[in-house]
């Protein structure tokens, strides 16, 4: 960060230069990322007190705390434009005349100074002031010069405990605003604030209920400029111990999240209103990605890049066991796997010393604790295969088939598909894998294919390589071929090649839900293709029913002949999928493909899913990942194929997947 002069800093803005600066001595910090209509104020937020008052100051830096308005400036840290007090209203008030902001004598009663400021005392607190609002003029005259208008939202926080009645999460201060001008703006502001959800806490906005609005600085804004409006809004200390000043970092998080949607959301409607028409939020906020995120995203991909849980999951002696297996049905097969050459430990404690709080976007931010939380998990995962908190681990990381899940399954597994044509498994692998280059080159895919008897699928993507391995003992129907090619290839492989070239290798990693999500998109593809067919539903079925059937057994064999016996599978494609549930000491992601679907499916009816391509991302994140790539901050991925849903022209076939609930 810079440390600039006002003059400095006015000179920069009037040149229409981005910057970030603490000016005259860290009194106040400007950002400027972009040049945008919406302009972030917290000038309360400041705790500093030169030496020279400290002397004389007679209050506790608790009771200082208490009067102060702290974490507002997390509240702006998403917005381009912020103006953000760093020193005491103790010291001079931002929000009062600069003649009367050194008034305090008294704060509860209690006497703040031994004695009166001397003018020198004063005049260095006035200048500082003066600087401060000289700063704000230039910004709001270079923004109208752009825009033609300008909104500034004036952020503070209010203590509550000491107001005997019921108060409101949000208040917006309106004595000052020229309601028949900006009040429907005022009132959408207020809309946008009652949809902020709280853990544990009724949200509830106002206007004018506890505080009017009456501070300087919209004053100010209000004699100097015509087109600029400003909402004074004050925040009830909901974040915190307003006694203690200890902060609830999940209110506070969840709270920054909200705000920045309700800020933007506002300063959107105030564009399309009073400028351009088709403005949305995302256009009122930052289209760079900022060196804060660009330093966490290299610092967490440098730290996790190898970690990829198939390279460990995958039994190394898979090929030996399954004929071993299938000789002797009544042993339970001995897995062996690749040793995890990485500390877990160490991985943890790197991983959550990660400084993700200065990612000051409040949804990229929780974008990247999601990730990282994920994996965390992951972790805890591979460093314990083979062991008997293998499958805990696995639960906490994909979880279970819930009653509808397994629901699902049942329905899929009575239906009768003798409608569909059968095909033989005539092709070989050698076939499978000349089929899938040709597919490569047809849909410009840069990668490898080859054969590998390391996997236990009939075909998976190495993301790290961008390899797409195929069994060396599959074999494969003709459709298979194709529903394999759009499925892999269409989807785990390009979004693979696209998270490589991203500026952001977190999409390569993998955001939280990233399995769930991506498996289900690499079906609906079979589906948008003409590939899916009543008995690769009846594969994802069973899948469900091997995966509760190990939860519910844990032995390798029992579920081995339930497959053969109940569900009429192949001796050989029953030891695969028992294996694929197995694996490790009891895996648990193959439920989530039939999952997926349905939930991928049911998305696309009303969404484009253009924006779940972008590298391995997840539903869960998809509301950030498409404000990213609307900013312009990311490029919007290309599918290969149109993943727009429509009916798939069999009768038979939409009844069904329009049946899974």
């Amino acid at each position: 960060m810079l440390t600039l002069s006002e003059s400095q800093c006015i000179e920069l803005i009037k040149k229409g230069e981005c910057f970030h600066a603490q000016v005259e001595s860290g009194a106040f910090i400007i950002k400027i990322d972009e040049y945008s209509p919406i302009i972030c104020a917290a000038i309360h937020n400041g705790h500093n007190l030169r030496s020279d008052l400290e002397k004389s100051f007679l209050l506790t830096k608790e009771e200082r705390f208490f009067e102060e308005d702290p974490y507002t400036d997390e509240l702006i840290s998403s917005f381009p434009i912020q103006l953000i007090g760093n020193d005491s209203r103790f010291e001079y008030d931002l929000n009062r005349a600069k003649t009367l902001s050194t008034y305090f004598k008294t704060a509860w009663n209690k006497q703040v100074w031994k004695k009166p400021l001397s003018s020198t005392q004063r005049a260095k607190s006035h200048k500082k002031h003066q600087a401060f609002y000289n700063v704000l003029e230039a910004i709001v005259a270079e923004v109208e010069h752009r825009f033609k208008n300008a909104i500034i939202f004036d952020i503070h926080s209010y203590n509550y405990k000491r107001i005997e009645r019921d108060t409101p999460t949000f208040n917006i201060g309106s004595s000052q605003i020229d309601i028949e001008r900006w009040g429907k703006v005022a009132e959408q502001f207020e809309k946008q604030l009652n949809k902020i959800e709280l853990p544990n806490i009724d949200v509830r906005a106002a206007t004018d209920e506890v505080f009017q609005g009456r501070g300087y600085l919209i004053s100010h804004v209000n004699a100097h400029f015509d087109n600029t409006l400003v909402l004074p809004t004050e925040v009830k200390k909901v974040f915190m111990d307003e006694t203690s000043g200890e902060v609830y970092p999940l209110v506070l998080e969840e709270l920054k999240a909200g705000f920045k949607n309700a800020v933007s959301e506002t300063a959107a409607y105030f564009v399309r209103r009073y400028g351009r028409k088709t403005t949305q939020k995302a256009d009122v906020l930052s289209s760079s990605i900022s060196p804060d995120v660009l330093k966490i995203d290299k610092a967490l991909f440098a730290l996790c890049k190898n970690v990829e849980t198939l390279n460990y999951i995958n039994p190394v002696n898979i090929a030996s066991e399954r004929s071993r297996f299938l000789k002797h049905p009544n042993v339970n097969p001995e897995f062996t796997y690749k040793q995890l050459n990485i500390n877990p430990y160490k991985f943890r404690e790197h991983l959550y010393q990660l400084p993700v709080d200065e990612i000051m976007d409040a949804d990229i931010q929780q974008l990247y604790r999601h990730v990282i939380d994920n994996l965390a998990n992951k972790i805890d995962l591979l460093s314990t295969i083979g062991s008997e908190n293998f499958l805990y681990n696995s639960l906490k990381y994909y979880g279970a088939p819930q009653t509808a899940d397994v629901e699902n399954a049942k329905f899929i597994l009575h239906l009768n598909n003798s409608e569909l044509e059968q095909h033989k498994a005539e092709h070989s692998a050698d076939d499978a894998v000349e089929y899938f280059k040709k597919m490569a080159e047809q849909w410009g895919l840069v990668c490898r294919i080859e054969k590998s008897n390391k996997v236990v699928a009939k075909a998976m993507v190495n993301s790290e390589k961008s390899l797409l391995m195929v069994n060396k003992d599959a074999k494969f129907t003709q459709p298979e071929l194709h529903a394999y090619a759009y499925h892999e290839l269409g989807i785990h492989m390009l979004t693979t090649l696209i998270a490589k070239k991203l500026p952001l290798k977190v999409f390569a990693l993998g955001l939280a839900g990233n399995t769930h999500s991506q498996e289900g998109l690499a079906i609906y593809s079979e589906y948008c293709s003409g590939s899916l067919t009543i008995g690769r539903l009846k594969t994802l079925a069973l899948r469900v029913i091997a995966v509760q059937h190990m939860l519910d057994h844990g032995n390798f064999k029992k579920t081995f002949h339930m497959l053969v016996e109940e569900h009429a599978m192949s001796r050989e494609s029953a030891f695969t999928l028992t294996a694929r549930v197995y694996r490790g000491g009891g895996f648990t992601k193959d439920h989530l493909y039939l999952k997926g679907f349905r939930d991928v499916l049911h998305f696309a009816k009303h969404n484009p899913l253009d924006n779940l391509l972008m590298g391995k991302a997840g539903l869960l994140d998809l509301n950030v990942i498409s404000e990213i790539v609307e900013r312009g901050m990311l490029p919007k991925p290309q599918s290969l194929f149109d993943l727009t849903y429509r009916s798939s022209g069999n009768p038979v076939l939409d009844f069904v997947v329009g049946s899974i609930k």
